[in-house]
């Protein structure tokens, strides 16, 4: 058998870039290798003071009798282990010595209050290493392999990658003893797993959060080591020193329970599958040096369970066949018990889709043991996938999965499941379902009702669990009128895959007699699993298999059914979350023509005798909240670009732009739509129960937002790169500012919204004339903040402030006099506003870091970051981290 070498953790092309764009909101930061400290003491003032293994005096290695002495409390599993007068021991067997074992640390409990991004409740994740217990002379190592570097043992490069990838040293131990067959080795663990180390402990985000400065030992323990036959947990209390508690300050700490799992990795790693940018999963990447190329080769892996057929045979004669290993999640025995069948259904639907890849009963979800059933039985486990219940506020629920570094094999999940997403299925089903639907108009639904809503996330979730990711491009395989079909819906739902944002059936209309309202394990997910978990017979090679495959993939290629669209874009109109439908403009006209039956009827239909009318302003602002969507989902048209990865055996080109027409369409929408003032929101007498005068802003929010997202730089520059391209085919920029001058500034008396309309996009002008733009990553080339949406573009030399020039002397020359005082004073404003952007009279404001600026407040915002250079969230979404 060949050996391997691999090295470091690495992330390339989207997945570093999506890491690259989170990385300005918000990190979750890897604990960083670093040597333990033994012994930690409190000093005056709060102090501390530390020593590293070899600081005390060493005592030499004793018999083991000498050290497990007295009453002694011992477990035999993995590493068999020792409690003695208040110590931990393990005894490390030789044959596990440089065995790779995944350590995973995860909260049991934590404080009320805790808000740290992506850290909050039991049985989050904290981090994940590989260790490796390596003895050397007198003592043990942990070391901490890594592995985006490899080169196969039988390779030229093989020496000369594993010389220049080190791996690191984590923590040292003395041997306390040997066993009686010197086949093993005795440590003390105890100060390990008292300390504070950052692989088991807090994350660097938390302790800034709370300013923690340490461990205090006086008010930490280990709760519990228990070993099993593959894995160790071991369960902690530790009080952190804080000078800002979640709960209390006056404590000076903040406490937390924490289980680290450490999970023995096959001897044997399960061969890997090749990932293909056509078909979507989770994955990783590689860089190979012991390819035959001339160069270093980077490999991606997919994510994905291990499934093998139990009768090998029977499966190659494509008879459906259950697996040697079935997948199993747990429902956390916290879960309210009326949502627990529900829960389990969302994991046994994607037995559908297994049976497209030959294997039948792969997957099922079952109620957590009780105590008396399986004692040793905890959520914390790593042996064992759960569905955690979180009681929180939080209107979310998440579905991570831990993999093998070395192979792509998932190992385990924890799906988070937060209690306040029934608040947010509530208002969406509502808002966008309402005007067909009886059922959804009210303020409480009923259990059936929100379990099968339940049941539809549950499916969702468990479907990144498996490797899935979002496939933003799946509803654009569905026109929109048959959306509107009964039989159409009834048999396909809104969307081919779950695993898009497709949430519920917002286009039917009255009359149409849809009833099935929101997305099922559709086309797309059933051949998205039979691509990455068909098992294939005759020991082929991945590399073998993955030609295989190509041909299913290429075969598949141009229909929509199957068709992947990445998360994270912007060029991309088909690659929108919470869209529907082969047309935007389109889907949202119908979308509108719901939200106007429902508003008016909010009060009506959320009633609850007693009760304010919090609900009825929480509706509104989902109103508003749907229609912006709407507007967005469209906008993407203008500059657009689609996207369809290839290989060299497929014809046409990968990217191309969006239809002329189309983006006209677009513009013509967003003027009828959205710069026409949208009166039907400003509904007096639903606004009369909570509204306290600020109607005028919030309309003026959504215009000028979408405007200013209309004529961002990056969005221009696609469209002069169109206009280059493809010369009178191309919508263009000047047609751009002719569609929108129609839409903002022609025709008559301006009413209050116009007006401000009329001035944001003056100033928006403006910020393009006067504002320097860049964006600048490090790291990040121009090619692939292009794929993201954010193209680059040198504004100073661009054709974008000749046209934005002309724009604005257009404007100002067509801008009437007269009229009533307001009126009059509004263009004359407009014409001074004009004046100082062709001729400025303050300093161009230039921002290290880049980013795009425009209009008055984005200018002021500019002034007081000057020394940040962030760039703002993509806009979240509710469902789903």
């Amino acid at each position: 058998m060949k050996k391997t070498f691999v090295a470091g953790q690495y992330m390339r092309g989207a997945a570093f870039m999506l890491a690259v764009l989170a990385a300005s909101c918000a990190t979750k930061k890897q604990a960083a290798n670093q040597t333990l400290t033994l012994k930690t003491t409190t000093g005056p003032g709060g102090t501390t003071a530390t020593a590293t293994t070899g600081a005390p005096k060493k005592e030499g290695i004793k018999k083991f009798s000498d050290v497990i002495t007295g009453k002694v409390k011992a477990d035999s599993g993995l590493f068999n282990t020792y409690k003695v007068d208040g110590k931990y021991y393990y005894e490390i067997p030789d044959s596990l010595l440089n065995r790779e074992m995944l350590v995973v640390t995860r909260y049991v409990k934590t404080p009320t209050g805790l808000k740290t991004f992506g850290q909050q409740y039991g049985g989050e994740e904290l981090n994940q290493q590989v260790w490796k217990w390596e003895r050397h002379d007198k003592q043990v190592f942990i070391r901490v392999p890594s592995y985006s570097v490899r080169a196969d043992s039988t390779s030229d490069m093989y020496q000369s990658v594993k010389n220049s990838n080190l791996d690191a040293v984590l923590a040292s131990f003395d041997i306390k003893a040997f066993n009686k067959d010197t086949t093993g080795v005795l440590i003390d663990v105890s100060d390990f797993y008292n300390g504070d180390i950052a692989a088991i402990g807090l994350s660097d985000d938390v302790k800034k959060a709370y300013k923690v400065s340490g461990v205090d030992a006086s008010r930490s323990y280990i709760d519990t080591i228990k070993s099993f036959p593959i894995n160790l947990e071991a369960r902690t209390l530790k009080t952190y020193r804080s000078g800002e508690s979640p709960t209390d300050n006056s404590n000076g700490a903040v406490t937390f329970e924490l289980n680290t799992s450490m999970l023995l990795l096959p001897k044997t790693p399960m061969k890997p599958r090749i990932s293909d940018a056509r078909v979507g999963f989770f994955g990783q990447s590689q860089t190979d040096f012991g390819t035959d190329k001339q160069k270093s080769e980077v490999t991606a892996y997919i994510h994905r369970w291990k499934l093998e057929p139990k009768d090998p045979a029977a499966y190659s004669r494509g008879e459906l066949v259950e697996p040697k290993k079935q997948i199993v999640y747990y429902i956390d025995p916290a879960t309210p018990k009326k949502w627990v069948p529900y829960l389990i259904a969302g994991v046994n639907d994607w037995n559908k889709a297994f049976e497209a890849a030959g294997f039948k009963n792969a997957i099922v979800g079952k109620v957590a043991p009780t105590k008396k059933e399986d004692p040793e039985f905890s959520t914390e486990d790593a042996r064992y996938s759960v569905i955690r219940y979180f009681a929180s506020d939080v209107e979310n629920a998440y579905g991570p999965h831990v993999s093998d570094p070395r192979t792509g094999e998932i190992l385990e999940s924890h799906v988070g499941w937060y209690h306040n997403v029934m608040s947010l299925l509530r208002d969406w089903y509502l808002i966008q379902t309402a005007a067909i639907n009886p059922a959804a108009r009210k303020a409480q639904f009923t259990d059936e009702q929100m379990g099968e809503l339940i049941r539809f996330v549950s499916s969702h979730e468990i479907g990144h669990t498996l490797g899935l990711p979002h496939n933003f491009g799946s509803s654009y395989a569905y026109p929109v009128d048959s959306l509107r079909s009964k039989s159409f819906t009834d048999k396909h739902g809104t969307a081919p895959s779950i695993m898009d944002y497709a949430r519920f059936n917002y286009i039917a209309q009255p009359g149409d007699g849809v009833t099935h309202l929101y997305p099922q394990i559709g086309e797309y997910d059933l051949w998205s699993v039979k691509w990455g978990y068909t098992w294939f017979p005759g020991n082929k090679t991945a590399a073998q298999e993955k030609e295989a495959l190509n041909v299913w993939t290429t075969k598949n290629a141009g229909n929509p059914l199957y068709y992947y669209g990445r998360q994270g874009t912007s060029i991309d109109p088909r690659l929108q979350n919470e869209d529907l439908g082969d047309n935007a403009m389109k889907a949202s006209t119908y979308g509108i023509a719901n939200l106007k039956r429902i508003l008016p009827n909010l009060e009506k239909w959320t009633y609850q005798k007693g009760e304010d009318y919090d609900d009825v302003s929480e509706l509104y602002n989902e109103v508003l909240g749907q229609y912006y969507r709407y507007m967005g989902h469209v906008t993407t048209n203008i500059g657009g670009m689609n996207e369809n990865f290839k290989t060299y055996d497929q014809k046409g080109p990968v990217y191309d732009f969006v239809n002329k027409n189309l983006q006209h369409d677009a513009v013509d929408f967003l003027n009828k739509q959205l710069f026409t003032t949208p009166y039907w929101l400003i509904d007096k007498n639903e606004l009369g129960k909570f509204d306290n005068g600020v109607v005028i802003n919030r309309i003026k929010a959504l215009q000028v937002s979408m405007l200013s997202n209309v004529l961002t730089p990056s969005r221009l520059a696609r469209m002069f790169d169109n206009e280059a391209k493809n010369g009178p085919a191309a919508y263009t920029v000047a047609q751009l500012f002719t569609d929108l001058n129609s839409g903002i500034v022609t025709g008559a008396k301006p009413d209050v919204f116009k007006r401000n309309l009329q001035r944001a996009y003056v100033e928006n002008l403006k910020g393009l004339l006067n504002t320097d733009f860049s964006f600048t990553f490090p790291g990040a080339t121009s090619a692939q903040l292009a794929s993201y949406g954010l193209t680059p573009i040198n504004i100073l030399l661009s054709d974008i402030r000749p046209m934005v020039r002309a724009e604005l002397k257009k404007i100002d020359a067509a801008l009437p006099k007269g009229g009533d005082a307001l009126t009059s004073a509004h263009f004359a404003d407009l014409h001074l506003r004009i004046k100082e952007a062709l001729n400025p009279t303050r300093p161009i404001v230039n921002i290290p870091g880049g980013g795009s600026f425009r209009g008055i407040e984005a200018q002021e915002i500019l002034k007081e970051n000057t020394d940040k250079g962030y760039l703002n969230c993509w806009p979240k979404t509710n469902v789903d981290n």
